[in-house]
């Protein structure tokens, strides 16, 4: 078998490699974030270097990118190699500060569930739980939200 064909996978190897299902894979191929290329019989085939963009497809949800974002992103990437470490190093660099926000809520809630501890929620007005910011003092005196 010629060395060439040995770099292709089928859709199904691509999903068991890369832990997506093969509609995902499909789905994505139809977004535009993977590309096949081509087919054997009836099968797509992928380039292996499918495997690394699905990679960096998985991180990039797992940020919180939607796909949209990922599509804009993989825009600037070559479609038939991997990224390097120098493109994901340059494409990463403004998730670190939408980890850090993540971050800073993530703490911002725990402080408020440590608050409530004790509370039996009788602070409606002020609870940073039910009431973040005190956006229900906007709405006037009283308990707008009780019914």
């Amino acid at each position: 078998m010629p060395a060439a064909a040995h770099s292709h996978l089928g859709i199904g190897k691509v999903a068991a490699r890369s832990g997506f299902a093969v509609s995902a894979i499909r789905h994505y191929e139809e977004l535009g974030l993977v590309h096949s290329v081509g087919r054997k019989g009836t099968q797509r085939v992928f380039d292996r270097s499918v495997l690394r963009r699905l990679a960096f497809i998985a991180a990039a949800r797992n940020v919180g990118l939607t796909l949209a974002e990922i599509g804009q992103t993989l825009e600037g990437l070559p479609t038939d190699k991997a990224p390097t470490p120098v493109d994901w190093s340059r494409i990463s660099e403004p998730w670190k500060a939408r980890v850090d926000a993540r971050i800073e809520e993530l703490n911002t809630l725990r402080k408020s569930l440590d608050d409530c501890i004790g509370c039996g929620c009788l602070s409606m007005t002020t609870c940073a739980m039910l009431n973040p910011q005190d956006v229900a003092a906007q709405q006037g005196p009283g308990a707008p939200w009780v019914l």
